[in-house]
């Protein structure tokens, strides 16, 4: 393991414990938790469920959550205040642990998500769910592969690239990308720093043709998955979005682009994770709100 990759999951761990520090289950949220939902790693590929608990036996929309953590970091209990918080606005939340570079090449998340829409479309009746209303949301890497998972499920010549099939009637209705990355090469720090860690998640360590291929901007045409599309304007990742906003407008593609905070209030990567803050709860609720567009 290289030391960038043993740097990314000391810094991230202690951010991530300062974050969630004396963090406790809401109340009025129900939660099933770890899940087994693939066959490769039982112990890895696991998730849980999170619903409103006034809402009973109501059949919800779901949102489906791609954690982020630069490919190497990351699993669903970094995640599940966050997912909880969106489960207290009215949807049934999946949050998972997928598989991480480099012990786990590219496409293994993305394999992994897939297994997880599976799994959604099998147990809709256990937890209620509504598969008609499906959305997901996914920040830095996270945002990344579901926006190549959005291409995949409306792209077949995209789709195609890949070995696994998306499920028979699943459809993303809408999705939430946040602070991400969609594409590589660029020459300033950032972009560096990316195309370092892509010799740990790619098989070939970023040749032209992989990182080609894991172009999120490629995948994108005029059925692709409508957007909300968020950034800030201290997030180190904030010159990716509006290359994804100009693709979207050329292919028509409905969306939301959002840059929160100011010179004042200087909000950072990933800000929306942190639900004690009120920044958070107006990011989440935009989401929220954009999805419920699409519920009727």
């Amino acid at each position: 393991m290289s030391e960038v990759v043993e740097r990314i999951r000391r810094e991230f761990t202690k951010n991530d414990d300062e974050r969630d520090a004396l963090m406790s289950t809401p109340e009025d949220v129900e939660r099933w938790d770890n899940i087994v939902y693939g066959k490769i790693d039982r112990k890895i590929q696991v998730l849980d469920v999170y619903r409103p608990r006034q809402a009973e036996d109501e059949d919800l929309p779901v949102i489906i959550s791609v954690h982020g953590g630069g490919w190497v970091y990351g699993d669903k209990d970094r995640y599940q205040y966050y997912c909880m918080s969106l489960a207290q606005r009215g949807f049934a939340v999946v949050n998972f642990t997928y598989r991480l570079a480099p012990e786990h090449k590219f496409p293994a998340p993305l394999e992994d998500l897939n297994l997880v829409c599976k799994w959604v479309m099998k147990r809709a009746n256990r937890y209620h769910f509504d598969t008609e209303r499906i959305f997901a949301v996914g920040d830095s890497a996270g945002a990344h592969l579901l926006g190549l998972y959005a291409g995949i499920c409306t792209n077949p010549d995209y789709a195609a690239k890949y070995d696994f099939q998306v499920p028979e009637g699943f459809a993303l209705t809408a999705i939430a990308l946040n602070c991400g990355v969609y594409a590589f090469g660029g020459k300033d720090a950032s972009s560096q720093g990316d195309l370092e860690l892509m010799k740990e998640v790619l098989p070939e360590q970023g040749s032209e043709e992989e990182l080609e291929k894991i172009n999120v901007l490629s995948t994108i045409t005029d059925v692709y998955t409508p957007v909300f599309c968020m950034t800030s304007v201290r997030d180190f990742q904030k010159f990716q979005a509006p290359a994804l906003v100009a693709k979207l407008t050329e292919n028509q593609v409905p969306f939301v682009y959002r840059v929160f905070g100011d010179k004042v209030n200087g909000l950072k990567h990933c800000f929306h994770l942190d639900v004690k803050t009120v920044d958070a709860a107006q990011c989440n609720d935009a989401e929220c709100d954009f999805f419920r567009e699409f519920c009727f």
